[in-house]
């Protein structure tokens, strides 16, 4: 609290009231500000998993267990495999793969429909993040070619306007020191209400009218809620590098101790360029209290992007794993 500035922390916390056959948030704020920039990491992986979902659907050739392939690429995979691996341990390949499915324009213009203020615009491997043409994607019955998608040219990235869209005072670049802010402008754009919103629409679709939901088969609807919780272990990461709290920085998040089964939850953190976030859905089956908590908080004392230097198992997750246990009283 003695730092608010440095720390750029936003918080956005509602818990889930049912009353009879009604439900109700009850929400509260912190800080929270669209038009303070942080940049959201991982979590754009949220809407691009229920968007890829969404797209399938309207294609009766493909299902979420349907092998494919980037063209050119000789690795094959399924929806159902990389959206796992996006949640269980946050994959950028399983990420990009997806991106390159849906493109720039489509995701925005879905967003957007939803009432969902956003800008996703670049992959998070890959050499040329910020292509604006997406690749198509080669999809197998067996061993034979069933269907091929369209490569899209999608509308020119245009650079982000906030005050705060700079940031620190160096950055690295080919291994050197770049002596002025670095400027996050084409980068992607999610802020917490959002994000919020998001999960909300998600969770409780029945709330929202139908232009404003996401238009999901329940079994997909399931099989994403199922992947949301899956800790590493269960989508078969078993090294101690992959505990259980990996990618769940809310309540656990300063622990290596295995999760108590009585807490469910479901989520999506990001973690990078100093800025920590998570996005989650929490379940408490020994008080039956239900939960939604958006949270980000900003780690980089030197600020200097891209040197790898951040408080991140100092500050951010300590403070991110302590709100959590506060706001749940756990």
């Amino acid at each position: 609290m003695d730092s608010i500035e440095k720390y750029e922390v936003q918080i956005l916390f509602s818990e889930v009231i049912e009353k009879e056959d009604t439900i109700i948030f009850e929400d509260y704020d912190f800080q929270v500000d669209d038009s303070t920039y942080f940049y959201p990491a991982s979590t754009v992986k949220f809407p691009i998993a229920l968007l890829a979902l969404e797209k399938m659907g309207e294609y009766p050739k493909i299902n979420r267990n349907i092998t494919f392939s980037i063209k050119g690429d000789s690795l094959r995979t399924t929806f159902a495999k990389d959206i796992r691996a996006i949640f269980a341990v946050s994959d950028n390949d399983a990420y990009t793969r997806l991106f390159e499915y849906l493109g720039q324009d489509y995701i925005s213009e879905q967003l957007k429909s939803k009432g969902i203020v956003s800008r996703v615009s670049h992959r998070f491997s890959g050499d040329d993040p910020y292509n604006i043409t997406s690749k198509p994607l080669c999809f197998y019955g067996k061993d034979s070619l069933i269907f091929e998608s369209q490569s899209t040219s999608n509308n020119t990235i245009k650079h982000l306007e906030f005050n705060t869209i700079k940031k620190g005072i160096g950055f690295i670049q080919s291994d050197s020191l770049v002596d002025k802010p670095m400027d996050f402008s084409l980068k992607n754009y999610l802020p917490i209400r959002s994000l919020h919103n998001m999960m909300k629409q998600f969770i409780f679709p029945e709330l929202f009218p139908k232009d404003k939901r996401f238009n999901l088969p329940e079994d997909d609807r399931l099989f994403l809620l199922n992947a949301m919780k899956l800790l590493p272990k269960d989508a078969g990461y078993t090294s101690d590098h992959y505990y259980d709290s990996y990618v769940k920085f809310l309540v656990f998040g300063d622990s290596k101790e295995d999760i108590p089964e009585h807490i469910t939850i479901y989520n999506k953190v990001g973690l990078a360029y100093g800025y920590l976030t998570d996005c989650a859905f929490i379940t408490n089956h020994k008080t039956n209290k239900k939960y939604i908590i958006t949270a980000t908080i900003h780690v980089n004392h030197n600020q200097i992007y891209n040197d790898g230097i951040y408080e991140y198992d100092t500050v951010g997750i300590p403070f991110l794993a302590e709100l959590g246990r506060q706001l749940i009283h756990f």
